[in-house]
This record gives C-alpha cells, structure tokens and sequence, in this order.
C-alpha cells in the first residue's frame, strides 16, 4: 500500500477541529456502578447549526427475506445506496430501543486523508440507527455497526461513540481507511463498573489491551464472553503502518495520536467539555487545567513526513475514565449538560462579551482574527445550537419495556427541558414528531420553535430572564424524576397481565408529557415577552376597589454599576450630565 503523505498533519487536524464544531456534540457516560440508582446513563447534545430538533420513531417490524434498506446521509439526507434489511428489528425512540440499547456520538473528524472513502454507503448516523433497530446488548451493537462498515464502506470522517445497555457502557472509535481500502479502523473499550467517562469531538482512546480480556475483529464470535473488555480491528495498527502514519511497536499504539492527534481546538473546544463533567465527580482535575486550556506537551516534536512514534504523542492527556467521588443521579447528569465553563477563569458570562447581562454564550464563528492574529470564542458543554439532547437511562431491575427511559429535549440544553420518553413507546408526542415544522419551516405547533423563542428571548438580557427559565425547568424535571416511580409501578402491574397493555400505558404517559410541556412553554413565551418587553420589568397586580383598571409595577433596572463604569472608562465625559449635583 501507498504511504500517504504526512506533511502537514498538525495543521489538518487542527482545521479539523475546528470546522467539525458545525456538528460539535457531547457525550457523557455512566456505568451502573457509578450511577445513584445501579442505571447506566450516557448523554448526547445533537449540536449542528442545521439540525431540527426531533424525536425519531422506527417501530418494530419483520421483513421478508431479500428486503433492502435505503440508507440516507443523516447530517444531508443525501441518498448512499442500500444495504440488506435484517428480519427482524426493533422499535427505537431517538436514540434508545426497545431492549435499553442506547447510542451517542461525538465526530472528532481526524486525519483529512481518512476522510473520504468512494462507494461506502455507511455513514455515521446510519450505523447508529440501524444498529438501534438490530441490537439486543451493547456488545451486539459493536458488532453490527463493525459488520455494516467492513460489508458496505464507511461514509463519514473520524467518530466516537457512547454505547451503553442496562449492564454495561462502551465507548468506541472508529476512523475511515480513505480511498483504496474499504472499511474502517476502530477500537471498542468497556468502561469499567463504578467509572465515568466522556468524549466531545475529540478522540481519546490512546493505548489499548490487545491480548489479555481482548479480542481482535477476527475473533467476533467471542464478543458476549464477560471477559471481554476490549474489541479491535485486527489491522487497527497494520493499517497504520502500512499508511506511513506510525513507526513502534504494537503496545505502545495510540488510536487517537496516531488517527487524530489532540492540537489546540481539540483540546481548548473538545477536550474541556469532557473536563468539566470529570471536575465536578472527581478530585485532581487541576492537573489537566494547562491541556484542556490547549497547551499540549510532546516528549519530541513530530518531523514533518516521517511516521508519528509514541515520543511524538501528547503527553498531558486526562485519563479516558475517572472514578467519581459521589453516585451521579440523572438530574445531575441534566445539569452537566447546562455548563457553561462557570467557576472557571474562562467562564464566558464573566468577560467583556457577556454584555451588560452576562450572556454566557459567543455567536459564531468559533474563532476570529484581529489584526492578522487568530482569536478564539469558548465551546462550553452547553451551546445554543443544539437540536436536541438527552440522558439514556437503562435500569436493569425492571423489564426492557418499562426500563429503559430516554430523557429527551430540544434545542439548548440550558433552557430545555429533559422529558421522559419511554424507549418503547408506539407513538411519538404530536409536538416533537417528524415531520411537524423543518429548520427552514416554522411551525406554531413545534416544540423546538417555542423552546428556541424562549431560549432566544432569554439570551437578550440572560441574567434577568433565565433564572425564571431555569425554575420552571427545575420544577417540571423534578416533577418528572419523583413521579416516574409510580409510572413504573402502574406499568408493572399492566405488563403482569400483558406487555402490550404497559407499553400502551407509556406511550399515553409520554405523550402528555410531551403535550404539557409544549403547551406550558407556549404560555411561558408569552408571558415572559410581556414581562420584559422594551427593557422593562413588569409585574400585573390586583385591581383594587373602585378601579375600571390599573397599571402593573414597573421598575428599569438598567445595566450593573460595572457596565455603568466600563461605558465612562470608554467615552470619558461624552454622557456626563451637565451642572447635576453628586
């Protein structure tokens, strides 16, 4: 095989980098032993300027022998080609089946010469849907979306995936061969019982077992041994040094600094969103500070054309998985979800670009230049160009039809709120279905409309405005978290008598939720626009005795004294009122 040219890498990775944040996305994972209630639970922020927030439905079905599938580029709806159509799959809610399976993603983009691969038919979203639709066991899930990329080609750049059921969490890498070799390069490791991990654009599985409690991809029918932690392509480093991308040997490979290695944006806009929710369950995360901020250290420099070696990789990388402190609940991992940087130096509602009502969000593009140097905005965890988002919750003490819960929202995480949509449910709330509005077609019915009219109404005076935003989140998702108990319950007893009578029962309850919080939001625009217009802060009061009408309580609050301060340091004596006393 040719060795492809590895000039130049640095600097494609860092474009990367910084061009994939258009689907920049999160994802965070927890394995049962780390979880408050022994569910496992990952997070995904669907972040893409361009995608519609919607809920997905594929119900179960059985075709006939010689069925194909069509498959459509998820990011373009561009039309691949077909694949075969299994006999049998199963009923998917978002990105949650019937079986507790759940998939995340994070597109970490990698090497541009791994990024193209003519004829393949399997991009990205592909896999993650069809595998849904397949899978029993996250073990199963690994190995359709492995099978479909050796059989039909990968389609997209350098992806991570969150890849959890009711007892275990995986996270897998997967990368392209480019032009000449269909397929793809990929390792799947399983988070150890008790940790956390995450991953946000960023590649980061670095070493990996390849003898003891692993198999290679040749070795497939092994996967469901317990032992198993670690799956592999078998040519996952033969391809690599056949390609001229590494020189060492086999143990001291690194998947993500050889296919992707970590520049500035994957760490200073991928890497810190992984830090954020390790800071908060962990102790010693200080020690990464420099990294995630974007100084990365090399034991040596990596000489342009010649092959990456395990003395060219970072050296100050976090750790893959940490072990939390603290049993992490599902709310908590709501709330990763909403940071914004705070309580650190770089915390975006503190500088000058906050504003006068300390936004804590930065309009794009990510970075800018003045004066010929090149600047950068912060990517925090939560972004205002979320289409949707949730947290995956499997619960193993309870049948699949009733345990497995996909805790759904659109748009900012910050100002969205998690709705329970059990993973089997037959029908999808009328307000977050396909079909219902597009990115380019308001519809008065869509909740991702009304979630964005308020969210977008809040980012104009954001310290006023979304503290009355996050109350009433707070109130319908704790609401929400204290009630599922006797939800389960009342499914329980139906599903003793049949199954189909409790997945009925969840898809009502779901629906309503769906149906209360669209039409509360709608009501909240409006009284929030009411309230605030104009720059005023309004409040309605009792119309007393004797009265045909009364006006509200006004106050104008203007800006904070340190805005107050910034405006004269800037104009001097331009605003100065003349001859008014102290």
């Amino acid at each position: 095989m040719k060795r492809f040219l590895y000039s130049s890498i640095a600097l494609v990775v860092m474009l990367f980098a910084v061009i994939n944040q258009a689907k920049a996305c999160t994802n965070y994972l927890v394995t049962k032993g780390a979880s408050v209630d022994g569910s496992t639970m990952v997070t995904y922020a669907a972040d893409s300027h361009v995608l519609y927030g919607e809920l997905y439905h594929w119900p179960a079905g059985t075709w006939p022998e010689g069925t194909m599938m069509d498959i459509y580029e998820w990011d373009t709806g561009k039309f691949l080609g077909q694949i075969a159509q299994a006999q049998e799959t199963y009923n998917v809610v978002g990105n949650m089946n019937e079986f507790q399976v759940a998939i995340g993603e994070t597109t970490y983009g990698g090497l541009k010469v791994l990024g193209k691969q003519d004829g393949a038919i399997m991009d990205y979203g592909s896999l993650i849907y069809v595998a849904l639709q397949r899978s029993k066991t996250a073990r199963e899930a690994i190995q359709v979306m492995t099978s479909l990329v050796a059989e039909y080609g990968y389609y997209s750049s350098g992806e991570s995936f969150s890849i959890a059921d009711k007892e275990e969490v995986w996270i897998m890498e997967l990368i392209g061969k480019g032009q000449g070799q269909k397929g793809a390069v990929w390792v799947a490791l399983r988070i150890p019982d008790g940790y956390v991990s995450g991953h946000a654009n960023q590649a980061r599985i670095t070493t990996f077992p390849m003898k003891k409690n692993a198999i290679s991809s040749d070795e497939m029918d092994k996967i469901n041994d317990p032992e198993v932690e670690c799956v592999y392509a078998a040519d996952v480093v033969s391809f690599a040094r056949d390609a001229g991308l590494y020189e060492g040997k086999d143990k001291d490979f690194s998947f993500s600094d050889t296919y992707a290695p970590v520049g500035f944006g994957g760490a200073r806009f991928c890497e810190i969103r992984v830090w954020t929710m390790f800071n908060q369950v962990t102790d010693g995360m200080d020690a990464h500070w420099d990294y995630v901020k974007g100084d990365i250290e090399h034991p040596e420099a990596h000489k342009e054309g010649e092959p990456m070696t395990a003395e060219n990789y970072a050296s100050n990388r976090m750790p893959l998985w940490v072990k939390p402190t603290k049993k992490i609940s599902v709310h908590d991992m709501m709330m990763f979800m909403r940071d914004h940087l705070e309580g650190t130096e770089l915390d975006m509602s503190k500088d000058v670009g906050a504003g006068p009502f300390g936004v804590p969000y930065r309009w794009r593009p990510l970075t800018w230049k003045v004066d010929g140097v090149a600047y950068c905005n912060e990517r925090a965890t939560a972004t205002q160009q979320t289409g949707f988002s949730f947290v995956s919750q499997s619960r193993n003490w309870l049948p699949d039809a009733i345990g497995g819960i996909l805790w759904w929202g659109v748009d900012d995480a910050s100002g969205s709120v998690y709705m329970p949509m059990y993973s089997s449910i037959t029908k999808i709330p009328y307000n977050f279905e396909v079909g219902n509005g597009g990115m380019m077609k308001y519809s008065e019915t869509s909740g991702f409309w009304i979630f964005n009219q308020v969210q977008n109404y809040a980012y104009t005076r954001y310290s006023v405005i979304h503290p009355e935003v996050a109350e009433l989140q707070k109130q319908f998702e704790m609401g929400f978290i204290d009630f599922i108990p006797a939800v389960d319950q009342g499914a329980l007893a139906l599903y003793e008598q049949d199954k189909n009578k409790a997945v009925a029962y969840l898809t009502s309850y779901s629906n309503a939720v769906g149906a209360d919080v669209f039409n509360t939001w709608k009501d909240f625009y409006q009284y929030l626009f009411v309230k605030y217009m104009d720059g005023n802060i309004k409040e309605d009061k009792e119309i007393p005795e004797g009265y045909k009408y009364v006006t509200p309580d006004l106050k104008q609050p203007g800006y904070s004294e340190a805005k107050y301060k910034l405006i004269i340091e800037e104009t001097g004596d331009q605003f100065k009122v003349k001859g008014a006393s102290h």
